[in-house]
């Protein structure tokens, strides 16, 4: 659906095609990650996202954070939108989103199943107003079943799903920390509002989108949800290859290598000076060699100490899989990551000047991933955009101020 600022933020200069979701206006009403970023990755496809606050905020703004007077959390996951704050507990506010939701393509929240239909903002309400709404909601565990009522976080979908039990040792479950079944999620919002938007290309119909965090959690372990008639619970259902894959020390620094084609296992043994194993028939193959693991991790950690994780990357060079651990604040100068675009420059009333990630996909082998200007408006200030977006619905200064003053809006 075309709306004002179809070509506004695109600039002659910019090299390649429009981004592929220009003229797609979004409504993220939802809060934390999985929402906010999966409106973020559609902002970074070219959508204009406009962030919907309650008057209370968005909790992660008040996550704890190294950063003054603003969250690092809710700059990273809300990247490429404008922010507003409507009080939908009331009258005005919620006519205020229903005026929004008449020029807009996409609505995103994540409230619980029974929420969206007390404030009035369920699927049938809002296509009322709009047939053509592709609307997303993203739940904890899904629109049905005896837990759908419940509150759902990435750790607790971890801990569900079984996550946590096979990322530690038996009898010691652990976390996986950086919210992997959020950004999951957000992939899986971002991906099936898009296959909803090529649809409605078709038929011209809107549609309502389920994601939820245990559908995110148990795609997550596709590989591992396979039971095969017979087989006992205690079957091992893990990935990890075994053998000599993995973290190692070196002389300076940790090293991950993989190796598990013979090309690359041959290509190790040589380097390493490990060319004994390497014409080994017992170790000729991933499974031999997980079965001789504390052998062979011996004989190559005792090589590895030879040198240092960054010497041993650059020898292996492409001949054998491998990195050193870095750091996350390696990424902003890193080679690469710099080539291909991925960092880049916000600015932002109260952090100032900032890097950030913004670019998930490329869609012209000759730019880097969507060099579109939107993908560089840092994350909203706290109703930032509120009379802005008011205005561009028709609302006079005079309405504005009324409706701030009845707490409709901020």
């Amino acid at each position: 659906m075309a709306n004002a600022r179809d070509t506004e933020s695109r600039t002659a200069e910019e090299p390649g095609e429009a981004p592929p979701l220009e003229g797609i206006r979004v409504l993220d009403l939802s809060a934390y990650i999985a929402g906010p970023y999966g409106c973020s990755l559609l902002a970074d496809m070219g959508a204009e996202v406009i962030k919907v606050e309650p008057p209370g905020g968005d909790n992660l703004r008040k996550y704890p954070s190294t950063l003054e007077n603003e969250s690092r959390a809710f700059l990273g996951v809300n990247r490429g939108k404008r922010g507003i704050v409507l009080d939908l507990k009331t009258e005005e506010g919620l006519a205020a989103l229903i005026g929004l939701v008449r020029t807009s393509d996409v609505l995103v929240h994540n409230f619980r199943p029974a929420v969206p239909a007390r404030l009035g903002i369920d699927y049938d309400s809002l296509r009322e107003h709009n047939p053509k709404l592709i609307y997303c909601a993203v739940t904890g565990y899904g629109e049905l079943g005896p837990d759908s009522g419940k509150a759902g976080y990435d750790q607790v979908l971890q801990t569900v799903s079984g996550l946590c039990a096979m990322q530690g040792k038996p009898g010691h479950p652990e976390i996986l920390y950086g919210s992997v079944v959020d950004y999951y999620a957000a992939s899986m919002l971002a991906s099936g509002v898009s296959a909803a938007l090529f649809r409605r290309e078709r038929t011209g119909k809107g549609s309502y989108v389920g994601v939820s965090l245990l559908r995110s959690a148990l795609a997550m372990q596709s590989a591992r949800l396979v039971w095969a008639e017979g087989e006992g619970r205690n079957v091992f259902r893990d990935m990890r290859s075994g053998g000599i894959t993995g973290l190692h020390p070196t002389r300076e620094g940790t090293l991950y290598i993989s190796a598990n084609t013979p090309h690359f296992w041959q290509a190790l043994c040589e380097m390493t000076g490990l060319q004994d194993l390497a014409a080994d028939s017992r170790f000729d193959s991933v499974r031999k060699r997980a079965e001789n693991a504390p052998y062979l991790i011996g004989r190559l950690r005792q090589a590895l100490a030879a040198r240092g994780a960054r010497e041993w990357e650059a020898l292996f060079g492409d001949r054998v899989p491998c990195a050193a651990v870095r750091e996350v604040e390696d990424m902003f100068s890193d080679p690469q990551v710099k080539e291909e675009g991925m960092i880049r420059r916000f600015e932002h009333p109260v952090v100032g000047s900032y890097l950030g990630f913004a670019g998930c996909v490329k869609f012209a082998q000759d730019s880097v991933a969507l060099p579109d200007p939107a993908v560089r408006i840092a994350a909203p200030t706290f109703g930032q955009h509120t009379d802005e977006v008011l205005s561009e619905l028709g609302h006079t200064p005079e309405d504005i101020a009324e409706l701030r003053r009845k707490g409709a809006v901020s």
